[in-house]
Order: C-alpha cells, then structure tokens, then sequence
C-alpha cells in the first residue's frame, strides 16, 4: 500500500467534497441562518438559545476548519493537524476536541485520521477513525475502506479483512461493494482464512459479473482452490 494520498485522491474524497459545498452553502447565507436563529430565540426563549448556541458552534467550527483545511490542501500536514502557533491557527486536532459535537468537528476528525496517515502514524490515525461518526449511505464508504486500509498497514489483517466487509455493505452498489468484497477476500486469504476468502470472492463473481474486480476475483479463487 503507498504510504501517500495522492493530491487528486486528497481532492476528490467524496466526503470532504461534500462537506465542502456545504460549508460554502452555509457561508453564504450565515447572515440569514443566525438572524433566524435570533428571531426563533425571541419566540420560544431557551430552547432555540440551545440552538443558537448550537449554530454558533457549528460556525467557529467551519472557520477555524477552512483555515487548517489551507495547510492541508498544500500537503503541509502537521501544521494541518496539530495548528500553527506562530499564526495562531488551531489544526484538526484541537477542531475535534473541542467542537466534538458540530458537523465541522467530525469532519476534522477524518481530516485528523488521513493527516496523521500522511505524517507516517499509522497508530494515530486509527485512533481518530475508531472515534469518527461514519456518515450514512454512500459518503460514509470511503471512510470505512480508508479504516480498513489503516488496519492493513498497521499489519492487523482480520481487522482489516472485517472492517472491508463493513464498507462493502455499508451502501451495497456495484461499485463499491464488490471492491470492497475483493479486498477483503484478498485479507483473509493472507490471514490464511481460505474458506471465508473463497465465499466473497464466489459472491463476487455471482453478484457482480459486470465488476472490474471479476477476472481478479476468479483468479484470486483459482489460487485458493490449488492450496
């Protein structure tokens, strides 16, 4: 596995996409959400306080994270993770830990993970992902593929082999299911669990002819059945 995300693969996570357009969806009209959210608190007094307080949290958050997002972008991963104390930025670590209940703070979480993992620590960042709330459907796969890789690295098979199962039934679709599915067969093959790796991979073949993990997948089971 390389030890490096490539810029692209960095640009293109599909959950830090999504995050994104909603932060700027949310600076745009910040002004209109926090008026809002005044004249709520005029009408219903302290439950809408706690939601004002809430979005204010919510809004510190996403702007101490677009700073650390910059150090990130530019593959400046410490100063992304841990802040900058001579620019007085707070980096993903302090975001998570102390806005753990905000949306930006989870993402800061999974920024925390994959900066740690770029920096080389392999520990640490298994430590953020086991505490990341995984989004649900689609966007919350990337993630746990991500986890299951770390697992991979940090020579935890089993683990690993488990957590790809998760991911590919996380959103079953037929892409990310049944590469998921490959690479968790592919685990358990090196963790020498044959029987568990030939059923994914005779589910994969089974399910999902049309997949680009097909001619690996039959491959991965002629080797299996030659043991």
């Amino acid at each position: 596995m390389s030890n490096r995300l490539s810029k692209e693969e960095l640009e293109s996570d599909p959950l830090i996409e999504n995050y994104n357009r909603a932060a700027n969806f949310y600076f745009e009209n910040r002004v209109t959400v926090l008026s809002s959210a005044i004249a709520l608190i005029v009408l219903i007094g302290g439950i809408v306080g706690y939601n004002y307080y809430s979005a204010s949290q919510e809004s510190q958050a996403q702007e101490l994270l677009a700073i650390a997002e910059d150090y990130y972008m530019q593959g400046d991963y410490e100063n992304a993770l841990y802040g900058n104390e001579f620019e007085l930025t707070y980096g993903f670590d302090q975001i998570a830990d102390e806005f753990p209940r905000t949306n930006a703070g989870n993402i800061a979480v999974y920024y925390a993970a994959v900066s740690s993992f770029e920096l080389g620590d392999v520990e640490n960042a298994l430590n953020y992902m086991e505490s990341f709330d995984v989004p649900k459907g689609i966007m919350g796969v990337g993630p746990m593929t991500f986890h299951a890789r770390l697992f991979m690295a940090n020579e935890s098979v089993v683990a690993a082999a488990d957590k790809f199962v998760e991911a590919a039934n996380w959103n079953e679709n037929e892409v990310t299911t049944p590469s998921n599915l490959f690479e968790a067969a592919q685990a358990y093959y090196k963790a020498g669990d044959n029987e568990r790796a030939n059923e994914l991979v005779t589910q994969i073949i089974e399910e999902y002819p049309q997949s680009s993990k097909f001619a690996e997948s039959q491959k991965l089971k002629g080797m299996i059945a030659a043991n």
